[in-house]
This record gives structure tokens, sequence and C-alpha cells, in this order.
């Protein structure tokens, strides 16, 4: 809030105002008035400076964190390879029946293992979901958990280092209720 100009504030105004100013803590730190240099003060000549100034020193900066490894999805002649079985899928994991944490485990373990073994492709089969007798669960956000939370876990750092890139299994291989896996080689 800004005073008005024009108008100054009677002494018990002041008086109030200097009562509040101490109460509070300002955001900004007043700027002091700009001091006189010494050498205008005592008369004597300023001492001679450097010409050559030292930059100041930096902290050492800690070093930046090893950047995750991107995901590369599969193009459209490798995933077609894959669709028709030119190339060849080394490993299955069936995921079906398995609680999340449980389903996180074996994922892990499993993709795991086909980096060490120097598998390229594997499939992860969630399935659909398990659909219940009526219309509306068919329809419902809430079926097939594992079909949703399984390419999140893919993209999560802990899986990078062994995931190069997935995408959904065509027809022949489980459709939407399946992935392909494409696996990082080991370093």
């Amino acid at each position: 809030m800004s005073r008005r100009k024009g108008r100054s504030l009677a002494p018990e105004e002041e008086e109030l105002w200097r009562a509040v100013k101490k109460t509070v803590t300002p955001l900004l730190p007043e700027k002091a008035p700009p001091q006189p240099p010494p050498a205008a003060l005592t008369g004597q000549p300023e001492p001679r400076r450097s010409l050559v100034q030292m930059p100041p020193t930096a902290a050492a900066a800690p070093p930046p964190k090893p950047a995750l490894p991107k995901l590369h999805p599969f193009g459209k002649r490798e995933r077609q390879a894959v669709n028709r079985g030119r190339t060849a899928i080394d490993g299955r994991l069936d995921l079906h029946g398995y609680r999340q944490d449980e389903a996180h485990a074996r994922l892990s373990g499993f993709l795991s293992y086909a980096q060490s073994m120097g598998w390229k492709v594997v499939l992860v089969i969630t399935g659909k979901g398990r659909p219940g007798g009526d219309f509306q669960s068919l329809h419902d956000h809430e079926r097939g958990v594992l079909r949703r939370v399984v390419p999140l876990w893919l993209s999560l750092p802990e899986f990078r280092r062994v995931v190069l890139g997935y995408e959904d299994a065509g027809p022949v291989h489980g459709g939407g209720g399946a992935l392909y896996v494409r696996i990082r080689k080991r370093k």
C-alpha cells in the first residue's frame, strides 16, 4: 500500500507506524543509504588497485545425475517382423491372476533374467481384465488393472536400465492384453 503524496502523517500516526514496523519482519531487507567513499571522508588518495582481477572461485558443483536411457518404441518394420513371426519372441511372462505387488516383483525378476540371457524381445501377458456378468462391468474403467499399470511400470527408472521399448502386442499374441518388450543389451 502506498502513501498518498502531499499528506504527511500526524505525530500519533508516526508513532503508531513505528510500533507496527517493529513487530513485522520485512520480506526484503531495507536498502541502506549510499555511503560516501572513504577517500572522500579522509581526504587521502585512494590506494591503487591491481589491474588484474581474479575471478571468484566457484564452489564445486555436484556432478549431474546420469540421464535415464530413453525408451525407443518399435519401428513399423520391427513390429511387423514380431507380429508375423520373423523375429522370434525369446520369452513369455504371464501375469494372469497375480496381485499388483506380486506382478511387479515377477516382472522385475523376469526382465532382469531376460537381459542376463541376452534376449531381445519378450512377451508380457497382462490380460484384458476379468469381465463380470453384466453389461456395465464390460465397460468399467477399473477393468484390467495390470493392463493399465504394467506400461507405467515399464516407464519407471528401475526398469529403464533393462527395457529398451514396449508396444501393444499384435492380435496373434494377445492384442491389448499383452505387450512386446524390447530388452536393452547388458553393458
